[in-house]
């Protein structure tokens, strides 16, 4: 765990925003393995889908004496993925980690809240309004989907690559970052190397 706050541009969403906190109310190893999780739910299906994963994180740090934080960062580039595959990506962390509470007996209503994940959620919506597709947070709209079924269309993807996003966790627990390659070989997943990056 570092002792100090990561790179400002790690606690901010693609807007420049903090990304929200939430309290979880669990151990820090149970919370530092969640977020392997969620980050590992993002570079898994980013890889499954064709994309560039460039590295997957779990960031921990100590913002007081005796006090923890975590938090993560996948960077990848899309490749051209198809824009709700994008999408599905983005949701995949916070379906991974409500999957890991659910797995590890740990669930709650409020810890699966707090895997809500908003910045993912926003990213997502704003990506892909930018191509002209529609896309809601809380509705579907004519022609478009919601975030409810872009989560759907993620938690399919995750049930079938459970076995990786588990593989990839555990070993971003113990080793905090994993390259592509790394996660490729690890997961015998195909890795399309490209330059570019958008970070989740």
């Amino acid at each position: 765990m570092m002792t100090t706050a990561p790179a400002p541009e790690l606690l901010t969403d693609h807007t420049g925003r903090p990304k929200p906190f939430h309290a979880m109310t669990l151990a820090y190893e149970q919370a530092r393995l969640g977020m392997a999780f969620h980050e590992a739910g993002h570079a898994v299906l980013a890889m499954a889908y064709g994309m560039t994963v460039h590295a997957s994180e779990v960031i921990a740090w100590e913002p007081e004496e005796g006090g923890w934080a975590v938090t993560g960062n996948t960077a990848s580039h899309a490749n051209d993925t198809p824009p709700w595959r994008f999408a599905a990506m983005f949701a995949a962390g916070q379906v991974a980690h409500v999957d890991y509470l659910m797995t590890y007996r740990l669930w709650t209503p409020e810890r699966a809240l707090a895997c809500a994940a908003v910045h993912d959620r926003e990213q997502a919506i704003d990506t892909l309004t930018a191509l002209g597709l529609r896309i809601s947070a809380d509705s579907a709209p004519k022609g478009g989907k919601s975030w409810s079924m872009v989560r759907g269309m993620a938690r399919r993807k995750v049930k079938h690559l459970w076995r990786e996003i588990r593989t990839v966790a555990h070993a971003m627990d113990e080793n905090t970052r994993l390259t592509g390659d790394e996660i490729a070989a690890m997961t015998g997943l195909t890795h399309i190397v490209t330059t570019g990056e958008v970070a989740a």
